[in-house]
């Protein structure tokens, strides 16, 4: 199943709120060469070289649905091109500031991770990243439960997936062993209010659901998807339904 731009941007102006906190630890300067890591349809892409004066913005992205809506947002100072974060960290190339807005929670082992993206900071520059925190949420948490029962387990062969993402306390440590400097980190809950379960199926169908979906054999995807609505349904039974969502943001100069 690929990504769907159409069912993400849903709920844009939820997801999107968290980008003005993350803005807010940019250091601005003038011609900033700047990498976005996971940069989706492109929207923010462009909000951020926006904000960013007479800076020059690549931004990377595996998938080809999301990148299709980003021709929209290019111009002389932004591009676009298909590429895996985990294959642009390993180039040779530095970039003044290092942004990723809810993209890196995708990318495995960030113990790993934060000091290759460490060494592609420029001196002098800046990693600035946000990414969601909400996996022990009973969102996501069914999802894993419903993947371990019959006969999804059969079908995808035990596979559940594990998140990478770390405790606050860790990421400041590795940052600080980074050689960072003005070093950010916290977590904050975004509240949302959401019009009752099939609401918060539809949120999490595009992003969350998206990897088991896509290992799953295609005549189970309803079945699965209707199988997880019933079980937020008796777990929210009731209308609006309060979603507060845990994220992590931080920043550091090195």
């Amino acid at each position: 199943m690929p990504w769907d731009p159409a069912l993400y941007n849903k709920f844009k102006k939820e997801r999107f709120a968290p980008f003005v906190d993350l803005q807010k630890l940019i250091n601005v300067k003038d011609g900033l060469k700047v990498i976005d890591l996971g940069c989706g349809t492109g929207e923010l892409s462009r909000m951020l070289a926006d904000s960013l004066p007479d800076s020059q913005l690549l931004g990377i992205d595996s998938s080809d649905e999301m990148l299709l809506e980003s021709k929209n947002y290019e111009g002389s100072n932004v591009n676009f091109r298909k590429q895996k974060i985990e294959d642009a960290i390993l180039e040779d190339a530095s970039w003044d500031l290092v942004f990723s807005y809810s993209a890196l929670q995708w990318v495995d082992h960030h113990r790993v991770l934060i000091p290759k993206l460490i060494q592609r900071v420029s001196k002098g520059g800046q990693l600035v990243m946000q990414m969601p925190s909400n996996h022990e949420h009973f969102t996501h948490v069914t999802i894993k439960e419903l993947a371990n029962t019959y006969p999804y387990n059969i079908a995808l062969d035990g596979w559940a997936r594990d998140t990478p993402v770390l405790s606050i306390e860790e990421y400041t440590t590795m940052l600080y062993d980074g050689g960072g400097q003005s070093i950010t980190v916290f977590e904050k809950i975004y509240p949302h209010v959401l019009e009752d379960a099939n609401a918060l199926a539809d949120w999490t169908s595009g992003t969350a659901l998206v990897p088991y979906l896509e290992r799953l054999p295609k005549e189970m995807h309803d079945a699965f998807i209707e199988k997880y609505k019933e079980g937020l349904k008796r777990q929210y039974n009731m209308s609006p339904v309060f979603y507060p969502f845990n994220r992590i943001l931080m920043a550091a100069t090195f």
